[in-house]
């Protein structure tokens, strides 16, 4: 890499126009601040005559290596003067600041220049200013910004709080760099696998949580490197696509609190306040940053393909990591304020429908077409398979809040032909109230994280009555949400617990939050879960209890991977992972978190048992359905009993139903039968298509490994005619 630093002459000014001022006078110079002056030696020494500064080119944005130099190309439509500010890797002072001539190196609201005999890993910023007397810019010309389409971000190394900005919630943001990336890498053969998404299993995880406990044994903990020493677990659970909780550059600092338990400070965790979109989050890579998080994210993706598993981020579009007001300005708020947020147009206050303090302008062109580049820079460069879009219903809304019937932003997602093949997810709803589950605007392709799905699943399980309609409805893949917008099956993401909320053992342990130790007194966090204890709240001896909260997590388990949809297992739930009773566990670095890999032996009944049903859902095109059932009967493929052959209770008290699926003859019958009263009922069995006989494959009663059995030695009933169902209990049979 050669960069260098020239103390221009009056003829240098004049031979590059990227140096001069609008009225052709020098107002800036490239500049070494250092005291000592041994930078400028090192770079004086350097110069060569490679080295020049012409005009470049508007597009495309960001940083873009070119065989003779890097071309730098950012937009700005309100801005008066932009500079660029170069750094070599590791320096706290700039080697050059360049500010730009706004006839030479402007093209429309695009700035831009080409820097020649420079080379990847040099790091820069944008230093941007403009009117003030408006309330709408927010221009600040003592700020280095972020470029919104850089590829890697790196943390000035400085140390001390006095070198970061105050995050909206007190806590401190440190300044960040760009870095120009070369995209180079050895992919082979290489490409985004392209399952369909009907024979999908999701795997939500968070890099660092997944091998960050001193149990999980990998070489790299914590980071991409790390997953990828994972990889022959999740292989042999049996899912399909990993979807990764965010992974762009994002402050992991800005949160002042402390665990008033342990006194130990909090942190932003999760990373779902982004500071720049294109970027791997540098804390996520093993080599430390400085680009390596680019290379090592690829070699996940890569190891993860080759091992058949798809890989789905987690992207945040709705805010940014700025805030409000009070938030640090670190990109977009510091190159057009009005442009890249929903604004009060009089006040200039934030709108703010994410929860975050500001809500990203997703529909004004500009944004919407960085946020397309983002998706296909993630596709083509990146390699990855889908994405799940935080509070997806914000993409929906106008510039100036309102809820846009058609959303432009969501219709070019489902029609761009780079992204033709790649997985859509929706998290349908957003802060401010709006709730699209069903409704949210998907023009063929978008699925949803079903959060019905999640609602009556465990009000259901947890024996709530006037659920049987509303579970069979889950069942058989939420028609009722999909089918009026001639969606399918697959387009419900399936799920009972995500990383927002209580984890699956949690969930049939409180009936209560316990978010003491996030600072907030426990007052952050849902109140309304759905969850229910089991007679006791929290750890406890009773066998009783324990042993009832194994077989309602079993009973989640079946149904979940039984349905018609897609189903989504949260990391650590098939372990049996507990945090303790926090259902809101964003701030926590440590073993709330973290997954705790002695819990796969302690509680190895419960990992064979999700292990088994995820196998036999791959295996089992029933339970794969591209189209919905219409009407019942086994010409339909689907029939509904009761305790009685074909009289299903859908009645308020009822609390039970069964299922029979129809094979096609090459695949067995399945009959689910869910009884969730306190007490035992004893149903009668349906003849088997074809002559065959019905075998036990679930009972979630029944003490390990009678709990689940592999399909291929499931052992035949000697009472065709009825099963004795326990209380609180699903089984499955099948037919052979």
């Amino acid at each position: 890499m050669e960069v260098f630093l020239v103390e221009p002459s009056v003829d240098t000014w004049q031979c590059c126009p990227l140096l001069m001022s609008t009225t052709d006078k020098p107002t800036g110079k490239v500049t070494n601040p250092s005291s000592d002056g041994d930078l400028d030696r090192e770079f004086l020494d350097d110069l060569t005559p490679q080295f020049e500064i012409t005009r470049g080119h508007p597009t495309p944005l960001g940083a873009t290596l070119r065989r003779d130099g890097v071309n730098f190309a950012v937009f700005s439509k309100h801005a008066t003067s932009v500079a660029l500010v170069l750094y070599l890797p590791g320096r706290q002072q700039p080697c050059g600041e360049f500010f730009l001539d706004a006839r030479y190196n402007r093209t429309g609201d695009i700035w831009h220049g080409l820097v020649k005999g420079i080379d990847s890993g040099i790091e820069y910023g944008w230093r941007v200013d403009g009117p003030s007397e408006s309330p709408i810019h927010r221009f600040d010309a003592g700020k280095v910004l972020v470029d919104p389409y850089a590829k890697a971000l790196s943390v000035v190394p400085v140390p001390g709080p006095e070198h970061a900005e105050v995050g909206i919630a007190g806590g401190l943001v440190r300044a960040r760099r760009s870095i120009v990336v070369d995209d180079e890498f050895d992919w082979g053969f290489d490409q985004p696998l392209n399952r369909h998404l009907a024979d999908t299993i999701v795997y939500e995880l968070h890099v660092r949580g997944f091998t960050c406990h001193e149990t999980s044994g990998v070489d790299a903990p914590g980071t991409f490197l790390g997953l990828i020493e994972k990889i022959p677990y999740l292989q042999d659970l049996g899912v399909t696509a990993v979807e990764l909780m965010p992974i762009n550059e994002f402050e992991e600092y800005d949160n002042p609190r402390t665990n008033p338990e342990t006194g130990a400070p909090l942190k932003n965790f999760w990373g779902y306040h982004p500071i720049n979109f294109f970027s791997p989050n540098a804390g996520y890579a093993a080599g430390g940053g400085n680009g390596a998080q680019v290379d090592e994210f690829k070699t996940m993706v890569k190891a993860f393909h080759e091992a058949g598993i798809e890989v789905i981020l987690d992207m945040v579009f709705n805010h940014t990591g700025e805030g409000d007001q009070r938030g640090p300005t670190l990109s977009f708020r510091g190159l057009d304020n009005e442009v890249y947020y929903i604004l009060d147009g009089e006040t200039g206050d934030y709108h703010n429908y994410s929860g975050c303090g500001n809500t990203l302008n997703c529909n004004h062109p500009i944004v919407r077409n960085m946020i397309l580049a983002c998706l296909r820079y993630w596709v083509t460069e990146m390699h990855v398979d889908g994405f799940r879009f935080d509070l997806a219903s914000i993409l929906g809304r106008g510039r100036d809040g309102s809820v846009l019937t058609n959303p432009p932003l969501v219709a070019r997602i489902a029609a761009d032909p780079v992204l033709a093949n790649t997985k859509l997810i929706a998290e349908a709803w957003d802060a401010a109230g709006l709730y699209q589950v069903g409704t949210f605007p998907n023009f063929g392709r978008w699925a949803e994280w079903n959060g019905k799905f999640r609602d009556d699943g465990r009000r259901f399980v947890k024996g709530d009555e006037g659920m049987v309609t509303a579970i069979a409805t889950r069942l058989t893949g939420s028609s009722d949400l999909y089918q009026p917008s001639g969606r399918a099956p697959f387009h419900s993401i399936n799920f009972v617990t995500s990383h927002d909320g209580f984890p699956l053992a949690d969930l049939v342990s409180y009936n209560e939050k316990h978010n003491e130790a996030n600072g907030e007194s426990n007052r952050d966090g849902d109140s309304h879960n759905n969850s229910w204890n089991c007679g006791v709240e929290g750890p406890t001896d009773s066998e009783e209890v324990l042993e009832l909260r194994r077989r309602q997590q079993k009973n989640f388990a079946s149904i979940l991977l039984l349905s018609q949809g897609v189903p989504m297992i949260l990391a650590g739930d098939e372990m049996g992972r507990t945090q303790y009773g926090n259902n809101n566990t964003y701030c926590h670095d440590n073993e709330i978190n973290w997954i705790n890999w002695d819990l796969g032996r302690e509680n190895e009944d419960l990992a064979r048992f999700f292990k088994t049903l995820i196998h036999m859902r791959r295996e089992c095109g029933l339970l794969r359905r591209r189209t919905f059932f219409e009407g019942s009967g086994s010409g339909a493929g689907i029939d509904w009993h009761g305790t009685k052959l074909n009289q299903p209770d859908w009645g308020s008290q009822s609390r039970s139903v069964a299922m029979h699926l129809h094979g096609d003859g090459s695949e067995p019958d399945l009959y689910l039968i869910a009884n969730s009263y306190s007490e035992e009922l004893e149903f009668d069995l349906p003849r088997c298509s074809n002559g065959r006989r019905w075998h036990r494959f679930v009972d979630t009663s029944l003490p390990s490994p009678h709990d689940v059995v592999d399909p291929t030695q499931v052992p035949y009933l000697i009472n065709q005619a009825h099963y004795t169902v326990r209380d609180r209990t699903v089984v499955v049979l099948l037919s052979q």
